[in-house]
């Protein structure tokens, strides 16, 4: 949730009435644990595939305003600048205060971390193939905390989202939009009539529709500042092509609840979802949590479904709406939709699926459910549409796992960082986005993350994934497997994971990393399908190297992650996420990467028969159930025909520096010329030609295989210095030489 900040005396009267709002909610906190005994627990549903009839529930059927058509290149747009925004308290199911607790490790665990730390386990996990800035906090202008950052891929871009802009790039990681993209002021502008128009407020998410080749990009607005009365909107934009710069949008907005105007739908998450039959289920699914905008206040969960085919075509369009209020959640919230990727299309008919986990109003509960709901939509008979079961719209089922306890204890302020006793917010109370639907062979998994916390109080935090067997559109009782992943006890606290699974079946997770002797730094980790399961057996790997650390009272880190897959290739993870490259109060930067399993190893070729081996290839199969073990890969008899071995790349020369084009008053190009066997160039740029005083975010900056950077954020009339060098996977060369350029006056 962002807050408009106004003034300093705003400010001041803000958190003083927050204050007072959360110091009322701790005495209902209060009355609540004296009548909590008496409330109706959820408990396993044992008929998974459970769902009300048709017509026995009523949704809200609401027309969307729009489409607004907006036929402009983004380039071309009046800038209009972000609202001015500052990050208070994050709005949950149970107020937690943000007071950090100590983590109380004793000292023969830290001395093992320090082990683990000097001879770490050899993975197999592949390393980066290109990785890039995306935004930062300069280049946002909303001095937002935290960043919310997310983003996709498509076949020729990749749009980043963070608070309050969009950024897009190449695929080569340059920019398309400008230095510091579009902001969702500019891109929502003409949305005349709503808060949309010059109001966004952020929470901002993006992602690509691959089976329409179009985009979908949206946040929230609202007048005024939390507490508030609104009225508070969800705006979205759909790409009519698939060229998210030049080929045009059509934009929507509706309000989050018109029935309750002074509600605000907070922390939205999207997804689409086609699965064709009669009724189509084909619809662009949005959650939000509720809170009443005066009192902050939670009044449960809106989930909606936008009608995708009118919305893709620019024409009018609907959204079926169901409220599950709090009896209906018991102690959960921030439902996450699922969304189709990679794979066969979900079934005919097949209804979405969404997944929640408790977060109770105390910390170090043991909890052992992930719930579950379904959605049915019907846009030609809307009243025919249902959520959940029974007027609560409660979980179709609640689906027993390995027991775990939420990431909070009094506070979510739990990770420790580097050099300082500044804390960073865990989130560790929701399933994080994305929830990823699977369809492999006929069997269908949810795969999904979250941030869970070990040796509760004192951690560290872990990622817990799951795989959930949906086939026939029902529920399993229990997971096809689950991990809380902690890369072998090494004392790292990892946290904001999203998950994504290519093709093949492989998994991969990318989250955050931090501990009190190493800074936050962004790594992932995964496994192939045919490795034994409950684990990720490929082991970690690192994407970018924190070079600094958060000093921000307030702690705030995140919102999200995002890990998507190239529809392209539909094998090539994109990870995006938040790091500092030096230290400082909220001045936070993004970074984007991509990664890929190896290729399966070549089958042997059999001499002695003519039946084909079995292999581990993307031809395999894995047919996962509830209690499903991994099939043995049958290996050949024959004898094999030996392969050469490669001859070793040698480390690439040093790279010829170039004069720099494009000179600005903030930015220019740096320039360089190729270098025969590199897959890549690191930059550095300083205010001195010794590189003693690197510019923030350009020191050892990976810009990818590429022979020019725009490096932007910079002061006018100043003298700037840059050098390159390359690498590739035998070592990286010595510098370049060395180029001088002094930005312009204005």
């Amino acid at each position: 949730m962002k807050k408009k900040s106004t003034s300093q005396s705003a400010f001041f009267n803000l958190r003083v009435l927050i204050a007072a709002v959360f110091c009322l909610g701790a005495l209902a906190v209060a009355l609540f644990a004296q009548t909590k005994s008496t409330r109706p627990t959820q408990q396993s549903d044992p008929s998974v595939g459970a769902q009300d009839a048709p017509g026995t529930q009523t949704p809200d059927v609401v027309r969307l305003m729009g489409p607004v058509i907006q036929n402009n290149d983004l380039r071309s747009l009046p800038y209009v600048a972000p609202n001015t925004e500052i990050e208070e308290k994050r709005l949950t199911r149970y107020p937690h205060p943000e007071i950090p607790s100590p983590t109380n490790q004793s000292a023969y665990p830290r001395f093992e971390t320090l082990v683990k730390q000097i001879t770490p386990p050899t993975p197999t996990m592949p390393a980066p193939l290109l990785t890039f800035d995306g935004m930062n906090s300069s280049q946002s202008g909303c001095m937002c905390l935290p960043p919310d950052t997310d983003g996709d891929v498509g076949p020729n871009h990749y749009v980043q989202s963070v608070n309050s802009s969009i950024k897009i790039f190449d695929k080569n990681g340059n920019p398309l939009n400008g230095p510091n993209g579009t902001t969702y002021n500019s891109f929502f502008l003409t949305l005349v009539g709503t808060p949309c128009s010059g109001l966004n407020n952020g929470d901002g998410f993006v992602f690509y529709d691959h089976v329409a080749d179009r985009w979908v990009v949206s946040d929230f607005a609202f007048p005024g500042t939390l507490p508030g009365a609104g009225p508070f909107y969800q705006c979205v934009g759909v790409s009519q092509t698939g060229d998210p710069v030049s080929g045009g949008w059509f934009l929507y907005a509706i309000q989050h609840d018109p029935a309750n105007p002074t509600w605000i739908g907070d922390y939205p998450k999207l997804a689409m979802w086609n699965s064709g039959g009669s009724p189509a289920q084909n619809a662009y699914y949005l959650t939000v949590n509720l809170f009443n905008g005066p009192t902050l206040a939670f009044q449960g969960v809106r989930v909606f479904a936008f009608d995708r085919a009118s919305m893709l075509a620019g024409g009018a369009a609907n959204t079926i709406a169901f409220n599950i209020p709090p009896a209906g959640l018991g102690d959960s919230y921030s439902l996450v939709p699922a969304g189709f990727r990679t794979g066969t299309p979900p079934s005919v008919n097949r209804d979405e699926f969404l997944l929640s986990v408790d977060s109770p109003a105390t910390g170090g509960v043991t909890l052992t459910q992930v719930h579950g709901w379904k959605f049915h939509v019907d846009f030609g008979t809307p009243a025919n549409s249902t959520l959940g079961i029974g007027v609560n719209h409660s979980p179709n089922t609640n689906i027993t796992v390995a027991g775990f306890v939420d990431a909070f204890t009094t506070t979510t302020l739990l990770v420790p960082q580097n050099g300082t006793t500044a804390k960073l917010d865990t989130l560790g109370d929701k399933i994080m986005t994305p929830a990823v639907y699977q369809n492999r062979a006929g069997v269908e998994s949810l795969w999904a993350s979250q941030t869970v916390l070990l040796n509760y109080p004192n951690g560290p935090t872990a990622v817990r994934w799951y795989q959930f067997n949906v086939t026939g559109g029902n529920f399993p009782a229990t997971p096809v497997q689950q991990q809380s992943w902690n890369n072998g006890n090494d004392g790292l606290w990892r946290w904001m994971p999203s998950i994504a699974v290519d093709q093949n079946g492989n998994t991969a997770i990318g989250y955050s990393t931090s501990s009190a002797t190493q800074e936050p730094s962004i790594r992932y980790a995964g496994r192939l399908a045919a490795d034994p399961l409950n684990n990720l057996a490929q082991g970690e790997a690192v994407m970018t190297v924190g070079g600094g650390h958060q000093t921000h009272s307030s702690g705030r880190w995140g919102d999200y992650s995002m890990t998507t897959v190239d529809p392209v290739d539909n094998l090539t993870f994109w990870h995006t996420n938040e790091y500092y490259p030096v230290t400082s109060s909220a001045n936070w930067f993004t970074r984007v990467g991509k990664f890929q399993f190896p290729a399966a190893t070549p089958t042997p070729t059999a001499t002695a028969t003519s039946t084909p081996i079995p292999t581990a290839t993307a031809t395999a199969t894995f047919t996962p159930t509830a209690t499903a073990t991994a099939t043995p890969i049958p290996t050949a008899t024959a004898t094999a025909t030996p392969t050469a071995t490669p001859t070793p790349v040698p480390t690439p020369a040093a790279p010829k520096a170039l004069k720099p084009t494009h000179v600005t008053a903030s930015s220019f190009t740096a320039n360089w010329r190729s270098v025969t066997g590199a897959t890549g160039y690191r930059l550095d740029v300083a205010t001195n030609s010794s590189f003693s005083n690197y510019v923030p975010g350009y020191q050892n900056l990976d810009v990818g295989n590429t022979t020019s950077y725009n490096v932007t954020g910079l002061a006018a009339r100043t003298t700037y210095y840059y050098r390159v060098r390359a690498y590739n996977g035998n070592g990286t060369s010595p510098n370049s030489n060395v180029i001088q350029v002094t930005t312009k006056n204005h």
